[in-house]
């Protein structure tokens, strides 16, 4: 499995260039988070120029902020894993903090619910 959050921003090249790969089959989601920058959010803007700035900054307390990013997850085979992961790379690398991760998965099983098919099988 290969697990990967990637600015918001590169999704639709995303799904291209792994469809174009051959991996069109994934899942994705909406998900908030932060690496180790400061992930300062989508409202922290507005706040600042609220008539109640100072109140407000304090709700907001020390800790970082998260950013909105998407999460997109590949369930396949191994002889495809190093496609995927340049694939994603290639296409989401700017070179900037922010540009994502990816995580490689060991999955034990995979079954077709429709038909009970077990394996590698139903990944294609």
């Amino acid at each position: 499995m290969i697990l990967s959050i990637i600015r918001i921003a590169k999704m639709n090249e995303t799904k291209k260039a792994l469809s174009d790969a051959g991996l069109p089959s994934f899942t994705a989601k909406g998900v908030r988070g932060r690496g180790r920058g400061r992930g300062l959010g989508p409202n922290y803007e507005q706040i600042l120029k609220s008539s109640e700035t100072q109140e407000a900054l304090k709700d907001l307390g020390p800790e970082p902020r998260l950013k909105a990013k998407r999460m997109i997850t590949l369930v396949i085979t191994d002889d495809k894993k190093d496609l995927a992961v340049e694939t994603i790379i290639r296409v989401n690398r700017t070179n900037n903090s922010g540009d994502g991760k990816i995580f490689v998965i060991d999955t034990i099983d995979a079954i077709r619910v429709r038909t009970g098919e077990r394996g590698d099988i139903t990944l294609d």
